[in-house]
């Protein structure tokens, strides 16, 4: 997780060297606050897993996932992008959901990391679900 937010500062401040002067953003990764998986999967299939988080103002758009495999398991996290702007509003109080396609390759189990945010030590919280494969 940290290796990816050390390349999007490079990311960032290699930007920020532009000539061009659109308008400003950062990336931000947001924490996953429910994620609806299949109980099991089979070999072969493609299966969708539901994620919802909470978007914190109008200035944050959905850029995708953060997504990361070892072995067989897939550490997950949104990815926004938040606009720079004066006039963002509040909306933290409704989930927002989004989805993607997960095709199984592997026998075993797959463990699903979905990110929570960090704690007061700066740690990540994970929320963790193990799911077959039958």
């Amino acid at each position: 997780m940290k290796r990816i937010l050390f390349l999007l500062s490079i990311f960032l401040v290699l930007n920020s060297c532009s000539i061009d002067e659109g308008e400003k953003y950062h990336f931000q990764l947001l924490a996953v606050e429910e994620a609806t998986v299949p109980d099991s999967f089979e070999l072969g299939g493609t299966y969708e897993i539901k994620l919802k988080y909470y978007r914190p103002t109008t200035c944050h758009v959905y850029d995708g996932l953060y997504y990361d495999k070892y072995l067989n398991t897939r550490t997950i996290a949104i990815r926004n992008v938040v606009f720079e702007r004066d006039n963002c509003s509040p909306t933290d109080t409704e989930l927002t959901e989004v989805t993607f396609n997960f095709h199984v390759t592997n026998n075993g189990s797959y463990i699903f990391k979905f990110w929570q945010g960090t704690d007061a030590n700066g740690e990540d919280v994970y929320y963790e679900v193990e799911v077959p494969v039958i």
